[in-house]
């Protein structure tokens, strides 16, 4: 089965499953696991920070980040197509009564601005004090999109002129630097705090990573406890992240560039409109036309019986997701699926 639904779906490589076998380990609680320790000395490093967190999913670190940064009834300011905002279930308001303020996402992901100037709270006793603005790259919803250093340059400023914290959500953060040829910390360091994603297209099988300052990732790691997120021998899962760290940045462009060799594939299919830009990294975003007689998941449907899983988004509309799992042969059969698909009667 070609399954392009997430890069969620990749499974560790034998080389990560030969370093958890081997992984020396320890109560990560009382911080004596020298694997997860390591993962942690390595991911502050590469981000340009000075501490790091192990947490089991990015949801759970941008919750313990956004915990950490701000007390209840603070606000937070982010997009309305942000990650967090969609797809967390609410946690910021429901376990830390953090208020959102969601302004719209441009068409890379980025917010105005100008509208996040405006979105800052005066000092006022009937507001919401605002404390946080949060940025998300690459940006899932925005269709993979990405935000250069100089864009999260200029939201940091503005950020530290109006007292504000700045957290990244880099999920994908990885697939933003490989596209945009940067060092990672070019767009990680500037930023109070980022939270990455071993699970992804560095294709560990579990895990974020929570970066920032030392006094940061103290009180991100008793939120963390509180969310019950201490994990003990840690290291089994650590030593497959330490192995992505090492060796998966450095080919997610064969990703990016499967990719593209997918859209120009879908874009001769009549009936199929891809999303102008796309793919920016390694997400391919395509809308069925109205001529097209089915729905999105009949077609989903159709595909499976071909060999092909991909993401539903909409009533007529898709996601695929290049990963290490996928190769050149795949992408030639997922767009042969798509046609006998759409052409099925």
């Amino acid at each position: 089965m070609i399954d392009l639904r997430s890069d969620t779906v990749t499974q560790p490589t034998p080389e990560m499953r030969a370093a958890m076998a081997r992984a020396e380990v320890g109560d990560d609680v009382y911080g004596e696991d020298p694997t997860v320790n390591q993962l942690e000395s390595l991911a502050a490093e590469m981000t340009g920070h000075e501490a790091a967190l192990f947490v089991a999913s990015g949801t759970m670190g941008n919750l313990a980040a956004i915990l950490a940064h701000c007390g209840r009834g603070d606000e937070v300011i982010m997009g309305d197509k942000a990650h967090t905002f969609l797809f967390e279930a609410g946690g910021i308001s429901a376990l830390g009564g953090v208020h959102s303020h969601q302004l719209p996402n441009q068409p890379d992901g980025s917010l105005r601005l100008t509208d996040i100037r405006e979105a800052i709270r005066p000092d006022d006793p009937h507001f919401p004090v605002s404390r946080l603005i949060t940025l998300e790259n690459t940006h899932n919803r925005c269709g993979g999109t990405y935000q250069p250093p100089e864009y999260i340059q200029q939201v940091v400023d503005l950020a530290r002129e109006r007292g504000l914290r700045v957290h990244l959500d880099g999920a994908r953060v990885f697939n933003a630097a490989a596209a945009l040829g940067v060092p990672l910390a070019a767009l990680t360091a500037p930023v109070d705090s980022v939270t990455f994603c071993l699970s992804k297209g560095l294709c560990a099988p579990v895990g974020s990573v929570l970066c920032g300052s030392q006094a940061f990732i103290a009180r991100a790691r008793r939120v963390r406890k509180m969310l019950g997120g201490g994990m003990r021998q840690a290291g089994v899962l650590a030593a497959a992240g330490l192995v992505a760290l090492r060796t998966m940045p450095g080919r997610l462009h064969e990703d990016h560039r499967r990719a593209r060799l997918l859209a120009e594939g879908l874009r001769q299919i009549a009936g199929v409109r891809l999303d102008e830009g796309s793919p920016a990294t390694n997400m391919v975003f395509l809308t069925l036309e109205d001529e097209v007689p089915f729905a999105a998941r009949e077609v989903a449907t159709r595909l499976q019986q071909h060999g092909v899983r991909v993401g539903v988004v909409g009533a007529r509309r898709f996601r695929l997701v290049t990963h290490y799992w996928i190769r050149d042969e795949d992408i030639a059969a997922t767009v042969g699926a798509f046609r006998q698909a759409l052409a099925a009667g």
